[in-house]
């Protein structure tokens, strides 16, 4: 039984220190990183992109009122005076669009490089993601394992109990609880396998003269003893 005990503990360790556990973890948060990431670079992108149609706006109109100026300056409308603004206008206007698509170039220069770093971005989220779904996958294989080996040896240890004596069953569960786990220890070379310490030579000449079936227990630990063939007696 406490073999079976034993196994129980380092299944349920091995579950608790899995390392794709952390792992799971770690990409996880990796990938709320990157989520957070890719909204920064979308509003950047949907900032600048307003940017460029407001100085795209801005040029249209300094053009239609160009336009506008030379089709009047074409049609000779207006004094000599008048003539001479328009083409003062006009040439005022040139210099005003010139300014004006340069800004325009200047945001749409931004505004690519700005788009390169989203799908950089979205990139790196879509590998991170799959990465999370992989070590999942993982993850969850390995704890169905553990499961899987807890239900065996869950079942092999339940049906143990029905060909013990019951008083035994007893003192084992209640001196397991007491050390942690372990209800019963072998004895090896002269030494109890629960608490590592050496027994004197009055406890190995009464273990050496006990019947086969006798309920022996270590004097310091209390652990019940299991005699072997490496036992020392």
């Amino acid at each position: 039984m406490q073999k079976l005990d034993t196994r129980l503990d380092q299944l349920s360790h091995r579950e608790r220190t899995l390392p794709v556990v952390e792992q799971v973890n770690e990409a996880t948060t990796r990938v709320n990183t990157l989520e957070e990431d890719v909204v920064l670079a979308r509003t950047a992108v949907g900032d600048v992109e307003r940017e460029i149609t407001k100085a795209d706006q801005d040029v249209q109109l300094v053009r239609d009122r160009a336009t506008r100026t030379q089709q009047r300056l074409d049609a000779g409308q207006g004094s000599p005076k008048d003539l001479q603004g328009m083409e003062h206008e006009l040439q005022t206007l040139a210099r005003r669009q010139n300014e004006l698509e340069e800004i325009e170039l200047e945001v749409m220069e931004r505004a690519e490089g700005l788009r390169s770093d989203l799908g950089a971005a979205e990139n790196a989220l879509a590998k991170a993601r799959e990465r999370v779904d992989e070590l999942t996958a993982q993850r969850d294989a390995a704890l169905e394992d553990i499961e899987r080996e807890r239900g065996e040896v869950d079942g092999q240890r339940a049906a143990l109990p029905a060909s013990l004596p019951e008083p035994l069953v007893a003192l084992y569960e209640r001196v397991r609880q007491q050390r942690g786990g372990q209800g019963a220890a072998p004895l090896m070379q002269r030494r109890c396998g629960g608490c590592q310490l050496e027994l004197n030579q009055a406890d190995l000449s009464r273990i050496r003269a006990a019947a086969e079936d006798e309920v022996l227990r270590c004097e310091e630990c209390g652990r019940i003893l299991v005699r072997t063939s490496e036992s020392g007696l």
